[in-house]
């Protein structure tokens, strides 16, 4: 029976499962993307977006808090200096998963994780299709049929007799 089993073990026992995701942590606030399997980045949302949250009060019991995690002062200082100032009006969420196909390998799903707010492409597209306004299909294809020629070829044909008879 599964009673009280609300996380993914990941096959290692509680020392190194507890290593694993704070490097893991480290590095997704290091290189604010990483490459990983599936159950690693679903096991690592979890334990990595209450530590993202603590960032957004900058306090001494905060600091000492999330170093006691991830053991790491360089991380810390980035987590509570850059990543807090994006992430000041934001609710939660802070990581997302994309999926990338499986591994050649051992055919395990792979995903890339990586912080909501440090994803320039994605941030282009959102505005890109805020821009835009909505159109139905009705409409524009209304004009568009009528601009067009129905056939190109025998209108240009057509065209050219006109030409010589007009000179």
């Amino acid at each position: 029976m599964r009673h009280n089993k609300k996380f993914n073990h990941l096959g290692r026992k509680k020392a190194h499962r507890a290593s694993l995701l704070a490097n893991m942590t480290i590095s997704l606030i290091f290189h604010k993307r990483i490459n990983t399997t599936v159950a690693k980045a679903k096991a690592l949302r979890m334990y990595a977006e209450p530590i993202i949250n603590r960032a957004k009060e900058d306090t001494m019991a905060n600091r000492r808090l999330v170093f006691s995690y991830l053991q790491n002062k360089e991380a810390v200082k980035i987590l509570f200096q850059d990543i807090a100032e994006k992430i000041a009006n934001r609710p939660g969420g802070y990581t997302r998963i994309l999926k990338t196909g499986n591994r050649l390998g051992d055919n395990a799903a792979t995903c890339f994780i990586e912080l909501v707010d440090y994803n320039e492409a994605m941030l282009k597209d959102s505005k890109e299709t805020k821009a835009k306004t909505r159109r139905s299909r009705r409409k524009s294809a209304a004009p568009a049929a009528e601009a067009a020629p129905e056939n190109p070829v025998a209108e240009a044909a057509a065209e050219e007799k006109e030409l010589p008879a007009a000179e």
